[in-house]
C-alpha cells in the first residue's frame, strides 16, 4: 500500500486517501523494488506470487522479470493504472494481474508459492494483523510469506500519530497465529536502511522483516 506513513493527515480515509495521495504527483515512490524483497526472494524457484500494497508496481515488475506470474493488489485505481502502464512499459504486462482491493473488505483468491507485504501501513483504520493471517492463509506448501514493514516513524516526524501502532518483527510473528509445527520462520529482525528526510537530507530508519515458510502437507 505503501512504503512511508510520513504523508500529511487528511480528512479523506481508504480508496479516496489513496487516489489522492497517488494523484499529487506523476511518480510517487523511487520505481525500484524494495531491497529486503530482492535479497529475500532473488533464491527463490518462481511460481505464482501475490503483491500486497503493490502501488506503482516496481515489486511486481521486478518479480514478472525474474520469472513469477504475478496478481498485484493495491487499494488505489490511480496506483494500478499507473503500475500497469509501467507494466507495459518493461515488457511484463501480460505477467501481472492487477486487482484493486481495500484488504480489509476483499482478499484475492487462489494460493501463492510467494506472498508479498511490503510497508503495508496506513494513516487511517486497517486490520493489518488480520490481513497478515489472511495473507499466510494464502499460501501454498512449501511457499513463503514475507512481510517488511516500519518498527518506527522517522526521525523527522514531529508529530507521531498515537492511532497508528507499528510492531516489531515479534508482534509480526506473534500476530501471525501461525500453527506450531505447521510453519518454518526463516527471518525475524530489525534493519536499518538511509532515508532521505523531507529537505533531501540522508537519515537512518529501521524496519523490520518477518520470512517464514509453510512446511510440506503431511502426507
Amino acid at each position: 500500500m505503501t512504503e512511508d506513513t510520513h504523508a500529511a493527515d487528511q480528512p479523506l480515509q481508504g480508496r479516496e486517501f489513496w487516489d489522492a495521495r497517488y494523484g499529487e504527483k506523476a511518480r510517487i515512490w523511487s520505481g525500484n523494488p524494495n531491497t529486503v524483497l530482492v535479497r529475500e526472494a532473488a533464491g527463490l524457484l518462481p511460481g505464482r506470487a501475490l503483491d500486497l500494497g503493490c502501488g506503482e508496481g516496481a515489486d511486481a515488475i521486478w518479480l514478472a522479470k525474474e520469472g513469477w506470474r504475478v496478481t498485484a493488489v493495491d487499494i488505489s485505481g490511480v496506483a494500478l493504472d499507473r503500475a500497469a502502464g509501467h507494466a507495459a512499459q518493461a515488457g511484463v504486462g501480460d505477467r501481472i494481474d492487477w486487482q484493486r482491493h481495500d484488504l480489509g473488505e476483499s482478499f484475492p483468491e487462489g494460493s501463492y508459492d510467494l506472498v508479498s507485504a511490503q510497508f503495508l501501513h496506513t494513516l487511517g483504520e486497517m486490520p493489518r494483523e488480520e490481513i497478515l493471517r489472511r495473507a499466510a492463509a494464502a499460501v501454498a506448501p512449501e511457499g513463503v510469506l514475507l512481510v517488511v514493514g516500519h518498527s518506527g516513524f522517522p526521525s523527522w516526524e514531529k508529530n507521531p500519530h498515537p492511532e497508528v501502532h507499528l510492531p516489531s518483527p515479534q508482534e509480526v510473528l506473534a500476530g501471525l497465529e501461525l500453527p506450531d509445527g505447521a510453519w518454518e520462520v526463516l527471518l525475524c529482525a530489525e534493519h536499518e536502511r538511509i532515508q532521505n528526510d523531507p529537505e533531501g537530507r540522508p537519515t537512518t530508519r529501521t524496519d523490520n522483516a518477518v520470512k517464514v515458510r509453510r512446511l510440506p502437507a503431511a502426507r
